[in-house]
């Protein structure tokens, strides 16, 4: 058992009579919510997201939100807030989420769920919560006290009109569900803990970054290389070669460019495989020869 695994069932450990082992839990992490628009036209701000991370430790699990006891089938022990600034939502913000780990006991009951988890079958999941404003993003209006004559999804000069979500003053539940209104909630693949998100943004970043830089390079050796095709004079094949150079990957313009530099300067392309018509006569084959 690694040092997370044991970091994480130190916390689960708080909400249970005796101290579970890792054999007797099933763990697992999902976003419950993020601040992207979602299909309801609304959204979370990060005022709210930080609000609802607090609350949300040690709240249950259970289906479409249907609040009967019986339906409990897991528990919130962990959450925090994932903030990707590679990734923007549609209203230009840094994209941010609520993840959270939570467990269930391992039963004969619950092990074929635990098996549609693992599958992908049972991932999507809503979260209940209540809120003291809903905002309009056109006008400020807070649409729980007052109307106002925006729509949400129509297009006006600040943007497509939603409602952002604060205030929140409750949490009831989270529940698996067929079609929620976020998007991106539901149970994700993950090597666990804030640690492994933090190198998995950083990898992404550095990916970028790494990108951004072979494009660059790659621009200034195509330059390179179509500077090398007109060493011999402007010429029409020089220019047809540059027009190809332009559609070239960075491993063939390499090996253009290592052949153009081989090439004295001034020098033809390469010799005609037909004899020219001012050309003096040669034994045998020979005009047909490169």
């Amino acid at each position: 058992m690694n040092a997370n695994t044991e970091q994480l069932l130190a916390e689960l450990n708080r909400f249970t009579r005796r101290n579970l082992t890792a054999d007797e839990v099933y763990l697992f992490e999902i976003v419950l919510c993020d601040n992207e628009i979602d299909r309801d036209g609304d959204c979370f701000s990060e005022t709210a997201l930080a609000e609802l991370q607090k609350r949300f430790v040690g709240v249950t699990g259970i289906f479409d939100h249907d609040a009967r006891a019986a339906h409990q089938q897991a528990r919130i022990f962990r959450t925090e807030l994932v903030t990707d600034p590679a990734r923007k939502t549609k209203t230009g913000h840094d994209y941010c989420c609520l993840k959270a780990n939570a467990y269930m006991v391992r039963t004969d009951g619950n092990a074929d769920l635990i098996r549609e988890i693992d599958a992908g079958i049972k991932k999507e999941v809503s979260i209940s919560c209540a809120v003291s404003v809903q905002k309009c993003s056109v006008c400020g209006t807070n649409k729980l006290k007052k109307a106002c004559p925006h729509v949400k999804g129509r297009d006006y000069a600040g943007g497509t009109c939603h409602t952002v979500l604060e205030g929140i003053t409750d949490v009831y539940e989270w529940s698996f569900v067929a079609v929620p209104a976020q998007r991106g909630a539901g149970v994700v693949k993950t090597c666990g803990g804030t640690v492994c998100d933090a190198e998995k943004l950083a990898m992404r970043r550095m990916l970028i970054d790494m990108s951004e830089q072979l494009d660059r390079l790659t621009g200034e050796l195509r330059q390179d290389v179509v500077q090398l095709c007109f060493r011999g004079g402007d010429n029409a094949c020089a220019g047809a070669l540059a027009e190809t150079v332009m559609h070239m990957n960075a491993p063939e313009l390499l090996r253009l460019r290592d052949s153009l530099r081989l090439r004295p300067a001034g020098k033809p392309a390469g010799k005609p495989q037909l004899k020219a018509p001012n050309d003096p006569p040669q034994d045998g084959n020979g005009a047909y020869r490169t």
